[in-house]
């Protein structure tokens, strides 16, 4: 059984981070890249708005220079997926693809969380291609267009309102009768002018050559009856939540009622000694590249004066 000194499982901006500082530490830090190595930035196409790249980057470029740099310092880069974990004792225990096991003094957390979607095949036709889950990401491309957020919550109405400043005119669409949002971001996202809410209607579809170019609704009248319609749109924003990566952390560490992982005040460190985390599967509020990578420093952080108490 090889035993590791800083274990971090999953990749992305905050996997690569926290590798890059305990590895210059002197930490010899191993990552278990996961099932989608770099993470969602690497189904990104452009990324304008990481410090450092005036000219903006892909997301799979700017993945691949981060890892780059983790391995530059030392960092051991490993494919696999942790599938089990124990951490009620020390050392702390993972195994790899069923079957490998390792220890570890230290483990960071890195796993991400992953954007829900409505499920149909033009989302993942579209990807990247006017379908997107994250309005701050990639809205600056929409600048002066007509786009659509899906959601009826306090998250669909912050997206539809920060689109509003860049889009021409954003649709709205509730699959329900009403908003689930806070009544604060209801008055705000009906007092715009250029958001139209289209309550009580479901995506059937996208369409569009290359680019989405419009999406096939369905408004549902009355309990019987349906009124099928299609708006032209160039952006499909996708606003229902997030999923954190965390099946295989429940029962172990401290999840919140949504499944992220919680951390303590002021620190990444979880409800298990040795046990940290970083990036979106910590941060249901912000979830962006540059915050993620900063808890993966903060993490590296965290860890090293960890150890250095051990």
């Amino acid at each position: 059984m090889e035993h590791i000194r800083c274990l971090i499982i999953g990749s992305g901006p905050a996997g690569y981070t926290a590798a890059i500082y305990t590895a210059r530490a002197n930490l010899n830090p191993v990552i278990i890249e996961g099932h989608q190595p770099g993470g969602q930035l690497t189904t990104t196409t452009e990324v304008e708005n990481f410090p450092g790249y005036p000219e903006g980057i892909t997301g799979p470029q700017l993945m691949d220079d981060l890892r780059d740099q983790a391995v530059r310092f030392g960092t051991d880069i490993r494919r696999g997926l942790v599938t089990s974990v124990d951490f009620s004792s020390k050392p702390l225990r993972v195994t790899v693809d069923n079957k490998t096991e390792l220890t570890a003094d230290a483990v960071i957390i890195c796993t991400g969380a992953s954007a829900r979607y409505l499920g149909l095949p033009d989302e993942q036709k579209y990807a990247g291609m006017g379908v997107s889950a994250c309005a701050t990401c990639d809205g600056f491309f929409y600048r002066g267009r007509t786009v659509a957020v899906v959601g009826g919550g306090d998250t669909a109405c912050e997206e539809a309102l920060y689109l509003s400043g860049l889009a021409s005119k954003v649709y709205l669409i509730v699959r329900k009768d009403y908003l689930r949002a806070s009544k604060v971001m209801q008055s705000r996202v009906t007092a715009k002018d250029n958001i139209e809410i289209l309550f009580n209607t479901n995506t059937e579809g996208l369409f569009g050559e290359e680019f989405v170019e419009g999406a096939h609704l369905v408004e549902h009248v009355g309990t019987d009856r349906e009124r099928h319609f299609d708006i032209a749109i160039d952006g499909f924003f996708l606003a229902i939540g997030h999923q954190p990566n965390t099946r295989v952390f429940q029962g172990h560490i401290e999840l919140d009622e949504q499944g992220f992982i919680v951390t303590g005040p002021g620190s990444t460190a979880t409800s298990r000694p040795g046990v940290f985390a970083a990036g979106d599967v910590a941060d249901p509020v912000y979830q962006q590249a540059i915050s993620a990578a900063g808890m993966g420093c903060r993490a590296a952080i965290d860890v090293d004066r960890y150890l250095m108490t051990e």
